[in-house]
Order: structure tokens, then C-alpha cells, then sequence
């Protein structure tokens, strides 16, 4: 009988209940955990990185990420402290994405066996760099958004190009005439700050613990990498450099590993700073 309410006990201490939570694929979410005897988060065998809560030193956080393509149905997020144990459930919803067609460039749809290496290259480098993790916080305070112009195409939006290829959205697009002013979301270090087949002249910034602002299609670009700025620093231009069909700024964010809503993540990042 000691034995039988021994594994009671046991079990009611180690495993804290199971929270489930809904996630639309291409989104990220928050998690808030005790910072108090708490050891890390596990998602299967890979540990989850954390960091603390701006304004809550009681807590921590961890940011989940869904991909856009094929998310995982279910994911199983452990926490472990050092007396017991909470589930996190995030189950994911396909969310409620539009469709749009769009012409460009045909030689941006099919490019030309010459600039095939430059494609891949500048993809290895830009995986290199979201791979990467930098511990600590680079940015300050909220994020802004960099244009509050009309909104020419939301993140998530299935895309045929030229009626041929399909594709997503994987930003915001901003109406912007050539030449417009385009700032700094929040602090950090520039990591790109180049041409690029697609993106065109592209500058993209670390603000520090997996996340990365993004400014694509720029006419003119005003910094360099490795360069630190500070919020609201004009980084570049807006333009029609890359697969574009006319003027305008895509915005982007990376976080978790994951290409993700930007708008729905800046709005979410700010909320924790409202926090008491």
C-alpha cells in the first residue's frame, strides 16, 4: 500500500497536467514557463532554447514555431523542472490563406543554367545563417513595423507565378514607391546586406535568440554586414530589385528556425512587454 501511494504521489509531482494549444501553421506562439527550478524544454530529443521574460522575472520563454509546408499535426513539448514535468500540446490548423497569380520576369520563374550556383549559394548562406543562434538579446524593447502603407500581399498567400510555378508568400508586402525610406524594426546585426537572385538587393537583421527581421526587393541599400544598428536606422530603400512585379517592401520574419507571419509575430512580441 506505501509502494501503490508512493507511485501516486510520484506521478502527480512529476507530470504537471498537459496544456493544449491551437497554432496556425507559419505561426509562432510564446510559451511562458516558471523560471524557478525549471531545467529545459524538450521537444523529443532536441532542447528547446529559452531566455527570460522582459518583463516578468518570475518567467521564461521559449518561442514554437510552425512551418508553413506540412506541419506536424501534433507536437509534444515537455518542460522539465526539477520536481515535475509539463506538456505542452500544440496542434496545428491550416489557418485561412488566399490564393494569388502573379507575371514576372520568366528568366525569375525558370532562371538560366548561369546563375544557377549564385541561387545555391545564396541559399546555404542564408540557411548558415538562420541555423545559427545568438544568445543573448540584440534588440530593444518592441518591435515597429517598417511601413504602415497599404498592404499589397499578405504572409501566406499560395502563388502561381506565370500560371507555371506555385509557391507561398512568405512575408508581407508593402505598397512603396522606388525610393521610399525603409527603417530598422528593432536593433541588431546585419547579416545580410547584398544582391540576391530573387530577394534582389536584401538586407537581413539579428536581433538576437533566433529571431531575424527582413527587407527584400530594396532599390538602394544603406548598410553593411556585421554592421550593428540601432531601431528606426534607415537600412535601404524600397524598389523592385528581384522576382517582383512592381515597387514595393517585403518584410519577413524568421524565428524558432522557421519562416513565420511576421505581422502576427511582431504583434505577439510586443504583447509580453504590456505584461506586469
Amino acid at each position: 500500500m506505501k509502494k501503490i501511494l508512493t507511485l501516486i504521489f510520484c506521478f502527480f509531482t512529476c507530470v504537471f497536467g498537459a496544456q493544449e494549444i491551437k497554432l496556425i501553421k507559419g505561426q509562432a506562439i510564446f510559451l511562458e514557463l516558471e523560471k524557478n527550478n525549471f531545467i529545459e524544454l524538450k521537444n523529443q530529443n532536441k532542447t528547446i532554447p529559452t531566455f527570460n521574460h522582459p518583463k516578468n522575472k518570475n518567467k521564461i520563454l521559449a518561442i514554437f514555431a510552425l512551418p508553413y509546408k506540412n506541419p506536424p499535426k501534433s507536437t509534444k513539448l515537455i518542460a522539465i523542472y526539477k520536481n515535475k514535468q509539463q506538456e505542452f500540446i500544440i496542434n496545428a490548423l491550416e489557418g485561412n490563406y488566399k490564393s494569388e497569380k502573379i507575371q514576372v520576369a520568366k528568366n525569375k520563374i525558370f532562371p538560366p543554367k548561369n546563375v544557377q550556383e549564385r541561387i545555391k549559394k545564396e541559399l546555404q548562406e542564408a540557411n548558415a545563417i538562420y541555423t545559427s543562434y545568438t544568445p543573448k538579446a540584440l534588440y530593444d524593447g518592441t518591435f515597429t513595423i517598417p511601413l504602415t502603407s497599404f498592404i499589397t500581399s499578405d504572409f501566406g498567400k499560395a502563388r502561381v507565378f506565370n500560371n507555371q510555378v506555385a509557391s507561398y508568400h512568405s512575408g508581407t508586402d508593402f505598397r512603396a514607391a522606388s525610393g521610399t525610406p525603409i527603417y530598422a524594426a528593432n536593433s541588431g546585426i546585419v547579416k545580410i546586406a547584398k544582391n540576391r537572385y530573387y530577394s534582389g538587393n536584401s538586407v537581413v537583421i539579428d536581433h538576437g535568440f533566433g529571431i531575424y527581421s527582413q527587407y527584400y526587393h530594396l532599390s538602394k541599400i544603406n548598410v553593411k554586414k556585421g554592421q550593428k544598428v540601432k531601431k528606426g536606422k534607415l537600412i535601404g530603400l524600397s524598389g523592385a530589385t528581384g522576382r517582383v512585379s512592381g515597387p514595393h517592401l517585403h518584410f519577413g520574419i524568421f524565428a524558432a528556425q522557421k519562416q513565420v507571419d511576421p505581422l502576427d509575430f511582431v504583434k505577439k512580441f510586443n504583447a509580453l512587454f504590456n505584461e506586469i
